[in-house]
């Protein structure tokens, strides 16, 4: 491997948008997350729906007008 051209590879702290937070290491300090094993539905069983900048709505909307 060639020197000084390889990032600082250190400890992570992985913060996820349920709350969970754990440590791992990285090239980034601090990684946030949408989903992580406690919360996604493979790992948990549970169906969780997703809804991101509204594509339900508009699927809806594009289809409603055509009936």
């Amino acid at each position: 491997m060639k020197e000084k051209i390889h990032p600082k590879y250190g400890p992570c702290t992985v913060i996820c948008a349920c709350g969970e937070v754990f440590h791992t290491r990285s090239a980034k300090k601090e990684i946030k997350t949408d989903v992580c094993s406690k919360c996604h539905p493979f790992f948990t069983g549970k169906q969780k729906f997703l809804d991101t900048a509204g594509r339900v709505e508009k699927f809806k909307r594009k289809y409603k007008k055509g009936q």
